[in-house]
């Protein structure tokens, strides 16, 4: 099994910036694609960002392309999310995810991980 923890997330005005952070554990050499998702107070979690094994590949949703970017460190078995230029929609808890199985996928779609990290909030006032 792989375990995931979030960190990072805070309280931050409109127009600024969080780096948020989820460290892997356990049988991290079975962990390949990573995403990040969201969810606001009464939505459905959404896809955020997603990362290859190598980092040769990253996807956004269209709402924070541009704003947020996606890294990992394979050393540290660790995937970060930057987050700049943080609106006030952008409110919601952050929860990292794993992919357990290597090639293509379809990266929005939260059925495609199989490790998720409990959550981290983040909270941007107006």
């Amino acid at each position: 099994q792989v375990q995931l923890v979030e960190s990072g997330g805070g309280l931050v005005q409109a127009g600024g910036s969080l780096r948020l952070s989820c460290a892997a554990s356990g049988r991290t050499s079975t962990t390949y694609s990573m995403g990040w998702f969201r969810q606001a107070p009464g939505k459905e979690r959404e896809f955020v960002a997603a990362i290859t094994l190598s980092g040769s590949r990253r996807d956004y949703a269209d709402s924070v392309k541009g704003r947020f970017t996606i890294s990992r460190d394979n050393v540290r078995i660790a995937v970060y999310l930057q987050m700049n230029r943080l609106k006030s929609e952008d409110t919601a808890v952050y929860f990292c995810a794993g992919r357990r199985l290597s090639g293509s996928y379809n990266y929005t779609s939260e059925n495609e991980y199989h490790y998720w990290g409990q959550g981290t909030q983040v909270t941007v006032s107006s």
